[in-house]
């Protein structure tokens, strides 16, 4: 089995520096939407929990649906985030762009390799950049600085960017409790890592190297065409989603643990946070794919997950090997995230409250 050259990087650089990563509510700008009350409570509960300064908490006044044109999305998202990180002298301090559920989701735009489209929050993360009068293409993805980089702590130096977490679930209630999980958080429990079949891959190679660099009794690996449902004590979990043929289910039953994060490489996961039938299942089109939903993963139990908005093809997806040991290692859930994606202004989001942490082990 392959171990990438990075994996020794990868496990002692985030330990030696988990104390340098802690990060606290100083560092969170977070995004409401006045046009959506479902918006403007999870605002203050989240500002409540984490002590969130009112000079941190920046009010828009958005469309409340998902999807939003570009124009309008940088006329009413991005130039009040803009002027409510300069005019409150917010701009260096700022880290962690924390959008809520009633905030529009996806820019519409073209589809293919070189994409106009792009979810809100990825685009977000570009704003630092344009801000500081770089021109950013809009087009297809743009490189994440952030990618692979897990030996040091972020800091916009090094990091030109934001880190953009959204707290959305299929309702309020839901929300509200993903953010209290993450505040019980503690670092224990098992990744579950459920290859296709166990092929060389992309992807599925992905998911054995993660096996490979999580620590000893930390992870277990799946490598035939069986599907893992009702796993317990879950700190983790990363599969396929409805892209596994053998996946018949649209609920995966799993116990999860308080700070338990997801991963998929899945296309269209993060499309809508609209709650679907009661009796919708995998195969049946909703919210315009038959694809699983990373929704689900939050209404069961998980305290953040990816997602995307449109097709950002697999190597855009995030990479568990990457993601996995530093969050277990103590880096908070945005920045271990964004060292496993390679791209920004495209089609990925993250669910969850960005200073959500393990602790080192």
């Amino acid at each position: 089995m392959r171990l990438p050259a990075a994996g020794v990087v990868l496990v002692a650089g985030t330990v030696l520096a988990a104390a340098a990563w802690a990060t606290g509510p100083e560092r969170v700008l977070l995004i409401t939407n006045r046009n959506s009350t479902a918006s403007g409570e999870i605002a203050n509960y989240y500002a409540a929990k984490r002590n969130i300064p009112p000079k941190q908490v920046c009010v828009i006044a958005a469309p409340e649906g998902e999807q939003i044109a570009r124009p309008d999305y940088e006329r009413l998202v991005e130039a009040p985030v803009r002027q409510c990180l300069a005019g409150r002298g917010l701009s260096e301090q700022i880290f962690y762009l924390v959008t809520t559920l009633g905030v529009p989701l996806h820019i519409q735009g073209t589809i293919g390799r070189e994409a106009t489209a792009s979810s809100v929050d990825s685009e977000l993360t570009l704003l630092y950049a344009r801000m500081k009068g770089q021109t950013v293409s809009v087009p297809g993805p743009q490189r994440n600085p952030m990618f692979r980089q897990t030996d040091a702590p972020f800091s916009h130096r090094a990091y030109p960017i934001y880190l953009v977490t959204r707290l959305a679930a299929y309702d309020v209630a839901g929300v509200k409790a993903m953010i209290d999980r993450g505040l019980a958080a503690r670092n224990r429990g098992t990744v579950y890592l459920d290859m296709q079949e166990g092929s060389d891959e992309a992807g599925e190679s992905w998911l054995r190297d993660a096996h490979i660099l999580l620590p000893a009794g930390r992870s277990e690996l799946e490598q035939s065409k069986e599907v893992w449902y009702g796993k317990r004590n879950a700190i983790g979990h990363a599969s396929w989603g409805s892209n596994d043929k053998q996946r018949k289910q649209r609920r995966l039953g799993f116990q999860w643990l308080p700070g338990a994060i997801a991963t998929a490489f899945v296309s269209t996961n993060g499309r809508t946070f609209r709650k679907p039938p009661a009796d919708w299942q995998l195969g049946q089109e909703f919210g315009g794919s038959k694809q699983s939903l990373t929704a689900d993963l939050i209404a069961d139990g998980a305290t953040g997950a990816s997602g995307h908005t449109g097709e950002p093809y697999l190597a855009y997806t995030p990479r568990p090997e990457l993601l996995f040991p530093a969050y277990l290692a103590g880096r908070n859930l945005a920045e271990s995230f964004y060292v496993s994606i390679p791209a920004l202004g495209w089609m990925n989001i993250m669910v969850g409250d960005p200073l959500v942490t393990l602790a080192a082990p």
